[in-house]
């Protein structure tokens, strides 16, 4: 469940497709000028298929085996001889200086998904998860923006987890129904529940204490995205910033809604969204 993205269920991808058009990631690429544009458009091609892979790929080995050959490919890539499924992430590689080493980081947290449901991870865990399936892909997109370097990674690290722990918060429901929980396991601990499952978890009376935590993480983690993007060139900064404040929507509503069942899905008025879109998007 990465933050770039939101897959739909199907094959992996052999080439790039386009983001659904109207949602917030749609609507701050499409702020950029052409040639960032479509280096975004190709990183979230490749995004959206390993992360199908890691969904929806079939049985475990299978998974890990087609995990194993993105990987294969990423790094014909860097060495000059792209298979055709990575050949539109060659110009940006060349134009923006993409790392290798982030590629293969968001693979990394696809695999941790398609290794084992992920219940309850350690604090450190759930840090390495959303560094490789959000920040990773952050570290992408800022050097496509044209961040200055070292605000551009700390952008990255930060927003990346601001957007995957507002995810996950959003989408605790769903993740239960594919028996995932993404929570950490020493927020349970404080609440007297040793060995969480998604059943337990989510029917636990304290669940909201354990919610409100992470809320206040990602909370820090905006607050740390946007004094960075204050400080940095506004043109570098529009689809980060639209993606930051879209995001935080999100995290208000879901804050707002709280977390009793039954928690209605939570989705953020065409209005707010407008006024997120104008404000950043175009002032």
């Amino acid at each position: 469940m990465s933050a770039t993205a939101s897959p739909m269920p199907g094959e992996t991808r052999e080439a790039p497709a386009l983001p659904a058009a109207g949602s917030s990631f749609y609507t701050a690429m499409r702020l950029l000028p052409k040639e960032r544009r479509e280096a975004m458009y190709a990183v979230y091609a490749f995004c959206r298929s390993v992360d199908d892979v890691a969904d929806d790929g079939g049985a475990r080995e299978v998974r890990a085996a087609e995990l194993d050959r993105w990987r294969a490919d990423i790094d014909a890539l860097y060495a000059g001889n792209p298979p055709p499924r990575v050949k539109p992430l060659e110009e940006p590689m060349r134009r923006f200086g993409l790392k290798r080493e982030d590629f293969q980081a968001v693979i990394d947290g696809m695999a941790m998904d398609a290794e084992e449901d992920i219940v309850a991870p350690s604090e450190a865990k759930l840090d390495l998860y959303c560094d490789r399936v959000a920040s990773a892909v952050g570290r992408l997109s800022v050097r496509i923006f044209g961040m200055p370097e070292g605000d551009g990674i700390r952008l990255a690290w930060h927003q990346g987890r601001a957007l995957q722990l507002t995810n996950i918060l959003r989408d605790i429901d769903e993740d239960a129904e594919r028996g995932r929980l993404y929570l950490p396991m020493e927020k349970f601990h404080k609440i007297g529940l040793m060995n969480p499952t998604p059943e337990t978890a989510l029917a636990h009376p304290r669940l909201g204490e354990v919610c409100r935590a992470v809320a206040a993480e990602a909370e820090e983690h905006y607050r740390q995205t946007w004094a960075i993007i204050e400080r940095s060139p506004r043109q570098a900064t529009k689809a980060a910033r639209l993606m930051a404040a879209a995001y935080r929507l999100y995290l208000d509503a879901v804050v707002k809604r709280g977390w009793a069942a039954p928690r209605a899905r939570v989705k953020p008025g065409k209005l707010s969204l407008l006024r997120v879109a104008l404000r950043h998007g175009i002032f």
